[in-house]
């Protein structure tokens, strides 16, 4: 990754693919902890463009399997995975007993790294259900559990804030 500080950028940040190198711009007066904080919000925000190729139902059954196998040596196999149009209070949910997990339609378009931690915090619930120590130690497997779960928060904390305009909008 490269971050390019540019004089003549005033308050724009923006940031693209080049080739296999990321490249972040921003104004020169940052600081670096705003620098910091606004290449999180732009690899993010990459990261969410870029799948939002739209996984199927087919797709997102294969990437639990995937999960699965990754974090729970395949233990945890769903007779299905789908999306839902009517979770809208939840990101996901499991019902162990019949081994399905649907996931709300709210998360398409997130960042990859989101999806996949809701997919594989749903896996667990055919492992361990409920949400006691021994289901929270299987989630210390998947590696970016902190991020994806303050990711959601942000989320769900930008919904209850009134809109602000961006700077193309001002």
């Amino acid at each position: 990754m490269e971050v390019r500080r540019s004089a003549r950028r005033r308050r724009t940040v923006s940031a693209y693919r080049e080739g296999d190198r990321t490249v972040v711009l921003i104004p020169a007066r940052m600081s670096e902890a705003e620098e910091q904080r606004w290449v999180n919000v732009m690899l993010d925000k990459l990261a969410a463009q870029e799948s939002k190729r739209l996984l199927g139902d087919a797709e997102l059954a294969e990437r639990a399997g995937q999960l699965s196998d990754q974090y729970f040596g395949g233990r945890a196999r769903p007779e299905s995975v789908r999306w839902v149009t009517n979770q809208n209070t939840r990101w996901g949910s499991c019902t162990p007993a019949e081994g399905s997990i649907r996931l709300s339609h709210r998360l398409q378009g997130m960042p990859e790294y989101v999806v996949d931690y809701v997919l594989v915090h749903e896996l667990a619930h055919l492992l361990v259900p409920g949400h006691g120590p021994r289901f929270w130690h299987l989630l210390e497997a998947y590696p970016r559990t902190e991020r994806a779960r303050g990711y959601l928060e942000g989320v769900v904390a930008a919904g209850r804030l009134p809109h602000l305009p961006t700077a193309r909008e001002e």
